[in-house]
């Protein structure tokens, strides 16, 4: 399968989820959020008596690297509800728009602990840590904002539907040279994906920030 048509499944997992569970189901904060993604319904037997039990879609384990030079995983993230995108720095198209979306979602929640925006970029082989921190200074990220590099068949391979329900490829045609999806994925203290959001869109903010608070109030 070449890399097009890659992008193209993607991107129509995307426009699915975002008309499914964002677009055409607009929630007020009283709402609970969906579990995105497969399940699998798992069977056990407890002194004779079966128990059903559902197993949900999350995202596999990852090591990278942030800005600060920290290491970075599933443990660093574990308690935390987390906002997620692929960009890189030098993007020409929509990088810009939605590092602006993300910026005012980061505002709103830097005083709480349990949120954290995490960004991983598409260029490992340029965004070294410190350009990553030269880019985040520039862009006044707040410290609840993470930017994370890593080896790219890792990167991309977490961007994908085994992941964050994103995509994230090189592509020399493409402008700057990378392809990436402009979609945020809200991730719950479980790691189970709630929600997948058009970042290029300034109208998502109130929802982003609505569902968030959902997951807040989920304990």
């Amino acid at each position: 399968m070449n890399t097009y048509s890659r992008i193209g499944i993607s991107v129509g997992l995307f426009s699915f989820l975002t008309c499914q569970f964002i677009a055409c189901s607009p929630s007020s904060v009283s709402d609970r959020l969906p579990i995105l993604g497969e399940r699998e319904i798992t069977e056990t037997d407890k002194d004779g008596i079966k128990l059903m039990d559902t197993l949900y879609h999350t995202i596999p384990d990852f090591t990278l690297v942030d800005q600060d030079s920290n290491i970075v995983s599933k443990n660093t993230l574990k308690g935390k509800i987390y906002l997620t995108d692929f960009f890189f720095t030098r993007c020409p198209t929509i990088c810009p728009v939605t590092a602006r979306n993300l910026l005012q979602v980061a505002k709103h929640f830097v005083n709480e602990p349990r949120v954290v925006i995490v960004s991983h970029t598409v260029d490992p082989r340029y965004h070294r840590p410190y350009v990553l921190k030269r880019y985040a200074a520039e862009l006044g990220a707040p410290s609840n904002w993470l930017f994370l590099h890593g080896p790219k068949a890792a990167v991309y391979e977490l961007a994908g539907n085994e992941g964050y329900f994103s995509f994230a490829q090189q592509d020399p045609n493409a402008p700057g040279g990378f392809v990436h999806s402009g979609a945020f994925t809200l991730v719950d203290t479980a790691f189970r994906i709630r929600a997948v959001y058009d970042g290029t869109k300034t109208d998502s903010i109130p929802k982003i920030i609505a569902d968030i608070q959902v997951l807040l109030n989920e304990g």
